[in-house]
């Protein structure tokens, strides 16, 4: 019986010694924290990760306004197309696209407005799209573009009606 106590109190110090919090000193205590130089090495790679994925995210987002513009100039040929089928003929340059929002002079056979609320939609870009009835483009009836990104009128840059 003396030998099963013994284990017993053997076992319970031992449990209890490693329950019990190491003997630290004061100076093993303050160094729980992170040292400059370990600071300055996640920043620097923080950055480096930003360098990279801010160009990508920027590139898709610059993509996704074109690709809107483009569904845009679809959905307001619809509309022109609504508007052709109630009129008898698109409207002129000198309307523009307001010709879809408010009724045109002498217009007997307008059911508008074609378009949700009281302007135009802008492109994504929130400059307004260019329309010129007739067109300057063989084969069109007529243009409803966008500027595009750089906001410039020329040929090249701008997303047009297909």
């Amino acid at each position: 019986m003396a030998i099963r106590t013994g284990l017993v109190l053997w076992a319970l110090r031992a449990i209890g010694d490693r329950l019990k919090p190491p003997d630290r000193s004061r100076r093993e205590r303050g160094d729980a924290g992170f040292t400059i130089l370990e600071i300055l090495v996640v920043i620097t790679i923080i950055g480096m990760l930003i360098g990279v994925v801010a160009p990508a995210a920027l590139r898709q987002l610059g993509g996704a306004r074109v690709s809107v513009a483009k569904q845009s100039i679809e959905r307001l040929s619809t509309v022109l197309d609504l508007y052709n089928l109630d009129m008898g003929s698109y409207p002129t340059s000198e309307q523009g696209l307001t010709a879809l929002v408010e009724k045109p002079a002498a217009a007997t056979n307008w059911n508008g407005p074609y378009v949700k609320g009281d302007k135009i939609p802008l492109d994504p870009w929130s400059r307004p799209y260019v329309y010129r009835r007739p067109s300057e483009r063989p084969g069109h009836e007529y243009d409803l573009c966008s500027t595009g990104p750089k906001g410039d009128a020329s040929q090249q840059d701008m997303i047009c009606n297909p």
